[in-house]
């Protein structure tokens, strides 16, 4: 049920020029999630009862991520006043003139804040009497970030700037994290106070704490043990350590659930996938996307997947799928490439440097080694001889070859489509085959054979080839 005294903003209008990147700072990705649904998924979890998104810069895109993500958040432009504080005030104003819950403010590019953690501040927010709380942390190194002062009974007095602090200040390691949690009224009376009037022109959200102070208004700080979980995202490198975190815990989960990951450090694995207990992933091995792997399968080593269905039993290595089902018990690898539209029966192979693609391979179908399959239906209990090419393509269009069941094609054949193969039929060895084969029959591709006796005595006379042609001819 919604939370009707909870309502959200999510401050997504910020430029994120530090990324240096053609890709807005939120719609960059961690777990294969951007960054900004990340935190749209916190706050669905807390069921509030309006959600209001912020957006500038870059607007088009991240509205078209948040109509997805959470349709029921209302969507404010920021203006050409700059600021955080300026972001709050324009979206306090599109709540309901009704609403006098409470009003958590989330920065877009914090994506490991959990509901969990932001359920406890709110809990503690709602058991006393305070205007605002605001959330902390300790840091290690606290260096440009603006200090928690406490007084003796450890309530807030106030938020002191790295730049503004004296030698005992800066001596502290508590910090804003930038969340915070307002009073509706106490917020609403205050955030039209703010000014610009600040060497940088803009109004900030945290001079509305000073406000509330200065109105005798109680401003309590909760600090949050692990920093990492409100860590921002401004720059690739943190970026990279915020996707490792959140991978570690991902891996962890699975592993809990009966998972079997050998070497977490090198295993990557998207928010999305499914995986069912007793699945074992090998070392170097990415699971992406849409991924659901079936139970006891074994994936890897140096094997990536990504919107695969893997069925249980199964042995995936050294492999690269896309948008591919692998029915249970067969096997796939080592250096086979599947790409969008495979489709493996049960108990099928698909070996050692093959590449499929938009190819139905049947139950206990075999495609072992050194072959290309494209635009192909293969039936069951087929064998497809090394070195085959399904030649799909005339110049213009791409047709398609259908094999039938129970076919046995010989070695470095070439099926040149569109061409059809009977059920039980067998193909000779360097076949080259345009026409259909009916059920059951042979099909060769046969030039004679001519053997010109004493060619490389004439025409290459000296050679070590010639000296033994002359040896094993007694000459």
């Amino acid at each position: 049920m919604a939370d009707a005294n909870l309502a959200i903003v999510v401050l997504a209008a910020g430029a994120g020029t530090r990324m240096k990147s053609a890709t807005p700072k939120l719609l960059h990705k961690l777990a294969g999630v951007t960054i900004v649904s990340h935190v749209l998924a916190t706050a669905r979890q807390l069921a509030a009862a309006h959600v209001v998104a912020v957006v500038r810069h870059e607007r088009d895109r991240l509205v078209e991520v948040i109509e997805v993500d959470l349709p029921e958040a209302l969507i404010v432009d920021q203006d050409d006043v700059p600021g955080t504080g300026r972001a709050v005030e324009l979206a306090v104003a599109a709540l309901p003139a009704s609403f006098a819950g409470e009003v958590l403010v989330l920065n877009g590019d914090v994506p490991l804040l959990d509901s969990d953690t932001l359920t406890r501040m709110i809990a503690r927010h709602r058991q006393g009497s305070a205007g605002a709380t605001l959330m902390t942390t300790s840091l290690d190194d606290p260096s440009g970030y603006g200090r928690i002062v406490r007084g003796n009974s450890g309530t807030l007095e106030a938020i002191v700037e790295h730049q503004d602090a004296s030698a005992d200040v800066l001596a502290l390691s508590e910090v804003n994290a930038g969340i915070y949690l307002f009073s509706g009224a106490h917020l609403r009376e205050s955030v039209g106070k703010l000014s610009t009037d600040n060497a940088q022109g803009e109004k900030y959200i945290t001079d509305v704490v000073g406000l509330l102070r200065e109105s005798g208004a109680t401003v309590e700080a909760w600090e949050v043990s692990h920093s990492w979980k409100v860590e921002g995202i401004n720059d690739r490198a943190q970026l990279a350590a915020a996707a490792a975190r959140l991978n570690a815990l991902i891996v962890r989960g699975w592993q809990l659930e009966g998972v079997t990951v050998i070497d977490p450090a090198s295993t990557w694995i998207d928010l999305q996938v499914q995986l069912a207990p007793d699945v074992e992933i090998r070392p170097g091995s990415q699971i992406l996307g849409a991924t659901v792997i079936g139970p006891g399968a074994m994936i890897g080593p140096d094997t990536t997947l990504l919107d695969c269905e893997v069925g249980a039993g199964s042995t995936v290595k050294r492999t690269d799928a896309t948008l591919s089902v692998i029915g249970e018990n067969a096997s796939v690898g080592p250096f086979s490439y599947l790409r969008p539209g495979t489709y493996l029966g049960d108990d099928g192979k698909i070996g050692t440097f093959v590449e499929t693609k938009n190819a139905r391979i049947g139950t206990g179908s075999k495609v072992p080694h050194l072959s290309y399959v494209g635009d192909a239906t293969i039936g069951e209990q087929s064998n497809i001889g090394a070195g085959t090419i399904f030649a799909n393509y005339d110049g213009v269009t791409k047709n398609s070859t259908d094999i039938g069941s129970h076919v046995r094609s010989g070695s470095h054949n070439v099926f040149v489509a569109p061409v059809s193969i009977g059920d039980g039929a067998y193909t000779g060895a360097g076949a080259v085959i345009r026409k259909d084969v009916p059920a059951g029959s042979m099909a060769l591709s046969v030039a004679p054979q001519r053997n010109m006796d004493g060619w490389v005595e004439k025409n290459r006379p000296g050679t070590a080839a010639a000296e033994a042609a002359k040896d094993s001819l007694g000459k």
